[in-house]
């Protein structure tokens, strides 16, 4: 047996030599838990992608298809220049068997064997027997492409919206994104092609083909990319690849991908709640973008060329979305990334006619979509919690003139209109009855008022401009804007502890359903989701929302009926009104972004172990490691961070507040590697999936009973310690310790 036992040691021993499997190589690291394929099946509305990307660079792709049911890709891609969108360029590989072959600008390919990582792509194009593999740098990519044989072979590289042109080495190219807005491509062969020619599409459309031919099996490919040049787009490829090797580039971008998913650890817990995490965590690293190419960039905004002065330029943001969770969670892990891009904003409003602050800027410009102006969040969270290198002021002008001479009209972008003079004079943004013909004609007839949403946002954003306004000694716009954060009170039905649409009179709006009036997506009220959500989206101030509901007990009541009231109809009805509304627990929407903080809200009612139950519940019902693990949109970060945040067992409520309320972490341990070298660690003693209720907590040594915590406790590191069971503790975070801090009282 001795002996029986050496020799299959020694056996073990020759085969990990054989296959490099020593413990440290063997050991997992942050990206390898990572699942791209994670959400591509969408419950009702957009998928997630599996984005092949750096942390934050400009280039981006993925296989070009609906949704991973889909059945064939179109072409390969080269750059996807906005997020969910199509790829600009493609490339299709082809062997023509004989006179028949068709050159179609884009070929559709049946696939197989489908791999992808943040940092690498391969497919096998099984009809055309046509091995692909992939690996992008930040503003360039190479392919290796394999043919089933040596003769025959081409490229077809297709332009949708532009012009393509070839020296007979080398393709260069242009497409028009839209009217003002191009993307340019610079590309080379590790092979002199046989021959290049432009082909006519047979189409009525702007395609532009160049076919590359060769004898070879075997041809790599490396590009660049620029929003510049095409003379641009070969400077970014040689500044960054060198090589036609995609193991090289492939493992300079997984160790990219390492250093900056490996800013937060995590111990404990399943594979699968690893990969939930990371996977998240990777999704909030896809925007925003940074645009600058190596001391230039393109802004849309103005349609110039601009230096960036020796600091990145960041575009592509959709700050409905990604202001409540995804820029607070890089203030914590990625303080100088958060920095440039809060520049990026205040450039963006100093090259704008208007000066006003950006809501949606892409690549194409400010899209202005949605509702409220929510930089001013990003900017007043950023500025509480540490980050000071931006101008202030200059945001402050920017922001101010947004709220204040920019219509609140969702999805347009004009100065104001009757609604705004109403709004400023009464407190309140009037609707229309049921029914009734739109009036004003700068309102978005497929967006409608959403009178409701946009009183609340309004409300939140003054009240974030307030506390810049402070901070400048500007006192006067201090006591305004403080004011009209509390313009909620005027739309608050005391009889339905409801937030209820009022007309231009002063009238509530009846006949009236909290659930189904205002129409599709409730848009002549609310936006995407109904009444139910909106009831709660008063993040600066849940104290007074307490107060107008009567009592913590009341308030908190009120909460467990939003997780607990039906439908009030069929599924098919429901989401046929309010399909992003989805992810339901009763009427709590978990897959759109208004819904994030309800959760956490008990701890303000002095019953956290209710958020920590829910919270749980929320992450194992909603978010997995399978294809349909993400319950809807996530819109670049939004739904991800809230799912990155609540694991860690922390969120940010007021997202510009320097403060967070603690839920149940899934971990036993997370550490959070701060940009000044200290680590900030959450311990969850005895956590598991049965024990997600803290019995008591230490911050810092000392004995902890609140249930929540400051920035500051983060911001030089420390440590939270949970001691958890699978019963609740009542007696800890209740109304003998003080609640997370509310805006302060104005008389």
């Amino acid at each position: 047996m001795k002996h029986l036992i050496i020799f299959f040691c020694a056996a073990t021993l020759v085969a990990c030599q054989n296959q490099n499997c020593s413990t440290s190589s063997s050991k997992k690291q942050p990206v390898d838990y990572v699942n791209p394929y994670m959400g591509n099946i969408s419950h009702l509305l957009v998928p997630t992608y599996p984005t092949v990307h750096l942390p934050n660079s400009m280039l981006r792709v993925y296989p070009e298809r609906g949704d991973y049911t889909t059945d064939k890709i179109r072409g390969l891609p080269v750059v996807v220049t906005s997020h969910r969108g199509s790829s600009a360029f493609s490339i299709s590989p082809l062997t023509i068997t004989d006179d028949k072959t068709e050159l179609k600008p884009v070929i559709n390919y049946s696939y197989d064997n489908e791999k992808i990582t943040p940092y690498r792509y391969s497919v096998y194009l099984d009809e055309a027997d046509i091995q692909v593999d992939y690996a992008p740098s930040e503003r360039s990519g190479v392919y290796n492409i394999t043919f089933p044989n040596k003769n025959n072979n081409v490229l077809i590289i297709n332009t949708r919206n532009g012009k393509i042109e070839t020296d007979g080495t080398t393709v260069s190219g242009e497409q028009f994104i839209n009217r003002d807005t191009r993307v340019f491509l610079y590309l080379e062969t590790d092979l002199r092609p046989l021959k290049t020619e432009e082909i006519n599409t047979q189409e009525r459309s702007r395609n532009k083909v160049i076919v590359l031919t060769f004898n070879e099996k075997d041809v790599k490919i490396r590009y660049g990319v620029s929003f510049i040049s095409a003379e641009q787009a070969k400077i970014n490829l040689q500044n960054e690849i060198k090589t036609y090797d995609v193991d090289a580039i492939a493992q300079k971008g997984r160790e990219i991908w390492n250093n900056a998913l490996g800013k937060i650890e995590v111990e404990g817990g399943s594979d699968n709640d690893k990969t939930v995490f990371y996977t998240s965590l990777y999704r909030v690293y896809e925007r925003m973008i940074n645009i600058s190419e190596y001391g230039n960039y393109y802004s849309a905004t103005d349609n110039q060329i601009h230096s960036d002065e020796g600091r990145p330029f960041y575009t592509d943001d959709w700050i409905w979305d990604t202001y409540r969770a995804a820029h607070p969670l890089r203030v914590l892990i990625e303080p100088d990334k958060e920095t440039d891009m809060i520049r990026s904003y205040i450039r963006m409003a100093q090259q704008s006619a208007d000066g006003w602050m950006p809501t949606f800027p892409e690549i194409t410009g400010d899209s202005h979509r949605m509702n409220g102006n929510h930089a001013v969040s990003v900017i007043q969270g950023a500025y509480i919690k540490g980050l000071r290198d931006f101008d202030l002021e200059a945001a402050f002008k920017a922001c101010k003139g947004a709220l204040t001479e920019k219509s609140l009209l969702p999805w347009v972008k004009v100065p104001n209109t009757e609604l705004d003079v109403i709004y400023h004079e009464k407190g309140y943004y009037p609707s229309l009855y049921e029914g009734e013909t739109e009036y004003i004609k700068e309102v978005n007839l497929g967006e409608k008022r959403q009178t409701v949403a946009v009183t609340l946002a309004a409300c939140y954003d003054f009240w974030c401009i307030a506390q810049i306004a402070r901070q400048l000694g500007k006192n006067d716009d201090y006591q305004y804007f403080m004011n009209g954060s509390y313009n909620y009170r005027n739309i608050y039905n005391r009889e339905t502890a409801f937030f209820h649409p009022k007309d231009r009179d002063g009238n509530f709006i009846q006949p009236f359903d909290y659930k189904f009036s205002g129409g599709q997506g409730a848009r002549d009220y609310y936006d995407e989701n109904n009444a139910w959500t909106y009831r709660w989206d008063v993040p600066h101030n849940p104290a007074d929302l307490i107060s107008l509901m009567g009592s913590p007990e009341n308030f908190a009541a009120n909460l467990d009926n939003t997780f607990a009231e039906s439908l009030g109809t069929s599924k098919f009805q429901f989401y046929s009104q309010l399909p992003d509304q989805t992810g339901n627990v009763g009427q709590f929407s978990m897959a759109n972004e208004p819904s994030l903080h309800i959760p956490y809200l008990y701890n303000y009612a002095s019953q956290p172990w209710k958020t920590q139950k829910r919270i749980r519940t929320l992450l194992r019902q909603w978010f997995r490691n399978d294809l349909m693990g993400v319950p809807g949109d996530e819109d670049g970060g939004g739904l991800s961070a809230f799912v990155v945040f609540s694991a860690m067992g922390f969120y940010p409520v007021n997202p510009a507040s320097p403060n967070y309320c603690i839920g149940s972490p899934i971990f036993n341990k997370v550490k959070i590697h701060l940009a000044n070298g200290k680590t900030f660690e959450i311990e969850a003693l005895n956590c598991s999936d049965d024990n997600k209720y803290i019995q008591s907590a230490t911050l810092n040594g000392a004995e902890w009973n609140k249930s929540w915590f400051s920035h500051d406790a983060i911001a030089n590191g420390g440590k939270l310690t949970l001691q958890m069971s699978h019963k609740a503790n009542r007696r800890w975070g209740n109304a003998t310790t003080p609640p997370p801090p509310s805006a302060e009282k104005v008389e």
